[in-house]
């Protein structure tokens, strides 16, 4: 009974120290999707708006509003380890509407701009970046999924597996970029590029649903598949 009491304490101060280290993997974890969502906003918008491809420049400005979303989500992390609340602090429900409502913003500005280029015929010059970088992209958020996860899942934290369920919405996006961007560029079909940003915007309106829902209920609410 003793040797067992002497093996408790002794193994505290190393459960401690690894609760430390993968509360700072995720916290790099966080920072590095805000600074990857940035760039990867800044190329796509760049190229979409140069290639006039709608699908591709609505998932650059997707990218912004996920950085966005990222501050709140390192913000959470760093508080989580220090005070561990049930629900979001104030910066944390602050950057959520903003959020939210810019999701809701980008899913009106997609429907009304892919109307008016359905309506005026007006099509790519070329769709081979978007290609290229939902690619990318898809690469990277499955490890930022799998590596969040694995953190989530030792932590026993809600907050960081629902910020790995959030980069997996992510990859649905990046799936609709990759198949809107390769038909057209393998087909030339016109309407393409905005059944393809109608696909972004679905997936706009839900995320920013799921901002207000997770204000609402807390932490323990995830964003769905």
């Amino acid at each position: 009974m003793l040797k067992n009491v002497t093996f408790a304490l002794m193994d505290a101060p190393s459960a401690a120290a690894e609760n430390i280290r993968l509360y700072r993997y995720a916290f790099a974890l966080a920072i590095f999707t805000i600074f990857y969502n940035i760039l990867e906003g800044l190329i796509s918008t760049y190229l979409g708006q140069r290639d006039e491809s709608l699908t591709l420049l609505g998932f650059g400005l997707d990218s912004f509003i996920e950085a966005v979303s990222g501050l709140g989500i390192a913000h959470l992390v760093w508080r989580i380890h220090y005070v561990p609340a049930v629900s979001f602090d104030r910066f944390e429900r602050t950057a959520l509407r903003i959020t939210g409502w810019s999701f809701y913003a980008l899913a009106v500005i997609l429907i009304v701009t892919g109307a008016y280029h359905l309506y005026q015929g007006r099509r790519p010059e070329s769709t081979f970046w978007g290609v290229v970088i939902a690619a990318v992209s898809i690469l990277c958020m499955w490890a930022l999924v799998k590596a969040k996860e694995h953190i989530g899942n030792k932590l026993h934290s809600d907050a960081i597996r629902a910020d790995a369920q959030c980069n997996r919405v992510c990859i649905y996006m990046s799936l609709i970029l990759l198949v809107s961007s390769a038909v057209y560029e393998a087909t030339g079909f016109a309407y393409t590029d905005v059944l393809g940003s109608w696909g972004l915007a679905w997936f706009s309106y839900k995320e920013g649903k799921e901002c207000f829902v997770k204000i609402t209920r807390g932490i323990g609410c995830a964003c769905h598949d």
